[in-house]
């Protein structure tokens, strides 16, 4: 008869390769761990690509937040709840927030400009530099984004960002989209719809939706690509970095401002 001791133990060792695959896993960028989970191929996204957008503050509209509404739907923020007895500025406060619109005077001229306020991903973002845990990163295409896994809400990168754009979620999160996860204590902000770009499609939300009224005043896309719409725009028109003085290259640039 065989001694017991001496076969292998097969659970034992499914759980030693189970938990090696997630200690590999562990290693590889966030970026690849993405494009994987929805289909894509294994080389993830590549720094060949930049992505931004260009704004034209001329054709951004006076009162119009269609962009707003737009990546409050594609995000999953419009299912976030209102607590119970809050005061409205508690809730404007607190409530998530991927884009703001904001009107900016020329204090010379006394002239208005509207435009949407997002994460600008920076080439040199000053979230990612105070991040303890790496939560806030940027892929190699641009885009910077957070973490949630690793995200510990010290809210250090909400402290350093110039341009307000990222959120804190207080409260706790009872229906949310799979492509933007989010749960209570974590910060987060504009990825330029990441999971849209991992899955081929090269146009945003709030760009579709913007195109849709009529006002065509956000354009993206590649800004590596000289060919590229953007890319073109770019060069035949001036446009600004919002705190050029900062000196982050700014993935997202704005027109007539």
């Amino acid at each position: 008869m065989s001694n017991r001791d001496d076969q292998p133990d097969m659970n034992r060792r499914a759980f030693l390769g189970q938990t090696a695959l997630a200690a590999g896993a562990a290693t590889v960028a966030p970026g690849v761990l993405l494009a994987v989970a929805n289909g894509e191929a294994d080389e993830g996204v590549t720094s060949d690509v930049r992505w931004g957008m260009l704004i034209d503050t001329n054709k951004c509209a006076d009162g119009c937040t269609a962009c707003v509404e737009a990546c409050d739907k594609e995000n999953g923020i419009d299912l976030i709840q209102r607590p119970q007895g809050q005061s409205d500025e508690m809730w404007n406060a607190q409530r998530p927030q991927w884009i703001r619109k904001l009107k900016v005077r020329d204090t010379q001229t006394g002239a208005v400009s509207n435009l949407p306020m997002m994460c600008q991903h920076c080439e040199h973002p000053p979230c990612v530099d105070v991040c303890p845990t790496g939560a806030s990163f940027k892929r190699a295409d641009g885009i910077v984004m957070v973490d949630r896994h690793t995200c510990i809400g010290c809210r250090y990168c909400m402290m350093a960002c110039p341009y307000k754009a990222r959120s804190f979620i207080h409260q706790d999160v009872v229906r949310q989209r799979t492509n933007a996860p989010r749960g209570k204590g974590c910060v987060e902000s504009c990825n330029l719809c990441a999971h849209r770009i991992d899955a081929g499609q090269e146009s945003t939300a709030c760009q579709e939706a913007c195109s849709a009224e009529g006002h065509k005043a956000i354009l993206f896309g590649d800004l590596k690509d000289p060919q590229s719409e953007i890319a073109q725009a770019l060069k035949a028109h001036e446009s600004r970095q919002i705190r050029g003085d900062l000196e982050l290259n700014t993935g997202v640039r704005y027109s007539n401002i």
